[in-house]
C-alpha cells in the first residue's frame, strides 16, 4: 500500500510541478529537479522523507521501502 501512495504523490507533484512551470513561471521547474534528486537520494541512503510521513499517517508497509520501487 505505501509503494501505491507514494508513487500516486511523486508522480502528481512532478505533473503539477510541469503544469505550474508551463501556466505559471518557470522557475517551478526547480520542484521537478527537487524531486529527482530526493529519488535519487533515497536509492543510495535508503531513506525517504515521503515514507517517514506516510508511515506516521497510518500508511501501512508492504515489505520493501520507496527508495527501492
Amino acid at each position: 500500500m505505501l509503494n501505491t501512495y507514494f508513487r500516486i504523490i511523486v508522480g502528481s507533484m512532478v505533473l503539477l510541478s510541469v503544469v505550474l512551470t508551463q501556466y505559471v513561471h518557470e522557475n517551478w521547474m526547480w520542484f521537478t529537479v527537487f524531486i529527482g534528486v530526493n529519488l535519487i537520494q533515497s536509492a543510495f541512503t535508503k531513506w525517504c522523507l515521503l515514507e517517514t510521513i506516510l508511515v506516521k499517517l497510518g500508511v501501512k508497509k508492504e515489505g520493501g521501502s520507496c527508495s527501492t520501487c
